[in-house]
Formats: structure tokens, C-alpha cells, sequence
């Protein structure tokens, strides 16, 4: 089997086998297939797609190309979520005390983040103590005992969407929607959920810039968790702004427990009861959806949400008193604010800048060897369809770098304000099953 015939053919637009599929892998994991002809593949993959056998192949592979996580030892039927990332999201922090305060096993393996903002991993770091690394043992232990845990994620998996994604960075292949997917769902297979749900987010912040895009990216891979039986449930929803208020690391914790307290935005709360409900459902714990918000909201309003989230804290090293104390959480040492220059309405704020501007205070990384500042951040003070005078705070940013210049510029352009009040993008576009 040659290299050059597998470029030969799906250039040509015919369908790849399984053999071809995983020599491919295993021939650019193992170093033997040079950069420029995996290149060559990938931008062929990009003009001609794959079908759906070709993309759970794909994914497959990629799985068995270095390590897995075994989750026989617990107990129950293991839930995952998973976000495609956008800014300001924090849903994850929310959803694993909320869907284990049902008794349904929560195991996730999470990553950090490159770019805008941190991910789940580091702002969970943030916590003072808090142990992102745990063994084998002591996370599925933490599960069967307390029906969750969160870890990052394993050096040695999935080594070849690790290559792949680096090159594909590089060769502008990275919006190819069976890439994409493959590169997602192998993850997700890789660390041993029974169950899958997807938060597809789509808008100015999102990988995923149109609703129509989104929806494929959607039903692609709840094709491949279907056909490698995995229960699968994709959940659009709206990033065309930053989700919630805060933005960052430390202030997106502080965030997560006033939803968990009953206190969250209105978008933020939705996002999150909509993903753990069908949690809930993959669970087993209920048959619809209705009847897991109910319970869900119950769990909120009981207080076994947020005791939940202590406990959480407390079994990974951290310190609980955060909760009633954030304080406690790191604190920068600069409050910018960021004044309107007209009067009118909020017509839309680009996410993907507000990001930006997060990243250049502190919160974010442009490169993995980058340190985060926890204490970084943005509190958006005005949302789309708020009204803004003259002057007005739009945003106030929080870091502890004293030329924030840049940073100011780019969050005031996020900012597009209109003289008539637009409508407000509904949160939850769809659900693919």
C-alpha cells in the first residue's frame, strides 16, 4: 500500500477504505508518512469530504492510535458533554455537579485551553488547590463514590489527532467538517463515556460561523457516536456573543456558582439545563426531557446544586470555601473600564473579539507554553438589546498588565450599537438525535 495512491484517490473523489484509513494513521503517528503527503491528503479531504463510513473510520482509527480509558469499573451508565468552545463558556462547570446531584455518573476528561480564554481545566485551576491530575484510580473511584470527576486529559490520547490538528493548523484544513468531527469524537470515544452530549456552538465566537454549518457538524458526529454505538445527542446553541457576563478564568467560576445558586443569566442557565437535561436522559434517570429539567430545577432551588459543586471542589484538593467566599478566587490588580462614545441600543458584540481582548489581558494563551493570569478577564456589563448612553460601562477589564491599549480597542469595536433595539438570537437553535 502506497502514500501516493491513497492521495491519488480520494483527490479523485473516491471513497477511502478502513485499511487505507488506518495505514494512513499509523504511518503519521509512527512518523513514516512525511508532512507533505499527510498535507496533501487533508487539503484532498477538504475539497471532497468523506462520507460517513470514511469519517467513523476515521475517528476510529484515531482512537486506536495510542492510548483508551477504561470505564468498566464504574458503576452505571457513564455521561460525557462536550463543547466545539466559544468564549465565556462555562457550561461544563455547571453541568457536572448539577447532572451528579441526579445520581448519574458525570466522568470528564477535559482539556486546556489555546486561544481566547482558558479551558474547563484551567479555570478550574483557578481554585486554590484544586487537582486537575488525578490517577486512574482515584477517578473512577471519585465517580463511584461521589458520581463525578473531572481530569485532564491523558498524554497519550489520541496522539494522531494531536499531529494532525498541528498540521492542519498550518495548511488551512482546519474547517473541514469530517476533520473536525473525527477530531472531536475520537476524543470523546478515547475516554470511555457511554453516553455523548455535544454543545455545537455557532456564531461571531464559534469554530462554526452559520447555522446551516453547525447542523452538519452536528449530525456528522452524532452519525459517527451512532455507528460506534455511542449514545449521541447534539445541542445547538448561540454564540454570536460571549455567554453569560464574564469572560476569563477566576470570574467564569464566580459565574458558574451564581447558576448553581439560582442566580445565573438567563442564557447561561438555559445552555446549561438544556445539556444536563439530555445528560439526564442518556443517563437513564428519565425518559424525556421535561421531566430532567423539572428535576433539575429542583436540584437547584433545593441547594443540592451548589453543595454538589463543594463537594466536587473538595474531593479534587480544592479549597470549598470559594463558594460563599470568591474572594478567595485570584484577583487582579487593574479594573478598566470601557465607556460608550454614543447613545442607542447594543446591536451585536463579536465574540470572537471580546476574546481576543480577554487573551491579550492574561486570559488566554497564543501559544501552549503560554502561562495563564487566572485573575484575567472581562465582565460584560452590557448585552445585545441593552440599552447604552453615552458613556456608559460596556465592559470592564480586569488584569494585572498595565498597557492594556490594545486590549481596550478591541473590546470597544466588539461593541456595535444601532439606534433601534435589534432582537435578541434565540440560545438553543436545535437538537440533533
Amino acid at each position: 500500500m502506497r502514500m501516493y495512491d491513497i492521495i491519488l484517490k480520494k483527490r479523485n473523489g473516491e471513497e477511502l477504505t478502513k485499511e487505507e484509513i488506518q495505514f494512513f494513521i499509523n504511518g503519521y503517528t509512527e512518523g513514516t508518512i512525511p508532512d507533505y503527503q499527510a498535507s496533501a491528503l487533508l487539503m484532498a479531504i477538504y475539497f471532497k469530504g468523506m462520507s460517513k463510513s470514511e469519517t467513523a473510520e476515521l475517528t476510529m482509527a484515531m482512537v486506536n492510535s495510542g492510548e483508551t480509558v477504561d470505564l468498566t469499573a464504574i458503576k452505571g451508565v457513564k455521561v460525557d458533554k462536550h463543547s466545539t468552545g466559544g468564549v465565556g463558556d462555562k457550561i461544563s462547570l455547571i453541568v457536572i455537579p448539577l447532572v451528579a446531584s441526579l445520581g448519574i455518573p458525570v466522568a470528564k476528561m477535559s482539556g486546556r485551553g489555546l486561544g481566547h480564554t482558558g479551558g474547563t481545566i484551567d479555570k478550574l485551576e483557578s481554585i486554590p488547590g484544586f487537582r486537575t491530575e488525578l490517577t486512574g484510580d482515584e477517578f473512577i473511584d471519585n465517580v463511584n463514590n461521589y458520581k463525578m470527576a473531572i481530569s485532564g486529559q491523558s498524554g497519550n490520547l489520541v496522539p494522531a489527532d494531536k499531529k494532525l490538528y498541528a498540521l492542519r493548523d498550518v495548511t488551512a484544513t482546519i474547517d473541514s467538517i469530517p476533520l473536525i468531527a473525527s477530531s472531536i469524537m475520537s476524543k470523546k470515544i478515547a475516554s470511555g463515556a457511554d453516553c455523548i452530549v455535544l454543545d455545537v456552538k455557532v456564531g461571531s465566537g464559534a469554530f462554526m460561523k452559520s447555522v446551516e454549518e453547525a447542523y452538519l457538524l452536528a449530525e456528522t458526529m452524532v452519525e459517527i457516536g451512532k455507528s460506534l454505538n455511542r449514545k449521541t445527542i447534539a445541542v445547538v446553541t448561540d454564540m454570536s456573543q460571549p455567554l453569560g457576563h464574564e469572560v476569563g478564568n477566576s470570574n467564569e467560576i464566580i459565574e458558574a456558582i451564581e447558576v448553581l445558586k439560582g442566580k445565573g443569566s438567563k442564557d447561561e442557565t438555559q445552555v446549561a439545563l438544556t445539556i444536563a437535561s439530555y445528560m439526564a436522559v442518556l443517563g437513564g434517570a428519565f425518559e424525556d426531557f421535561e421531566k430532567a429539567q423539572a428535576a433539575l430545577e429542583e436540584v437547584i432551588r433545593s441547594g443540592k446544586a451548589i453543595d454538589k459543586l463543594k463537594l466536587l471542589i473538595q474531593i479534587q484538593g480544592g479549597n470549598p470555601d470559594v463558594v460563599d467566599k470568591i474572594e478567595i478566587l485570584p484577583q487582579a490588580k487593574y479594573h478598566i473600564e470601557v465607556r460608550s462614545k454614543k447613545g442607542g441600543y447594543v446591536n451585536s458584540i463579536d465574540a470572537e473579539s471580546i476574546g481576543i481582548s480577554a487573551m491579550l489581558l492574561g486570559a488566554g494563551r497564543r501559544t501552549k507554553e503560554d502561562r495563564i493570569d487566572f485573575s484575567a478577564g472581562i465582565s460584560m456589563k452590557k448585552k445585545v438589546g441593552d440599552k447604552s448612553n453615552p458613556g456608559d460601562i460596556l465592559c470592564v477589564l480586569h488584569t494585572n498588565l498595565q498597557n492594556t491599549g490594545e486590549a481596550e480597542r478591541i473590546a470597544l469595536a466588539a461593541y456595535n450599537i444601532g439606534n433601534s433595539r435589534v432582537k435578541v438570537n434565540k440560545y438553543i437553535y436545535g437538537i440533533i438525535q
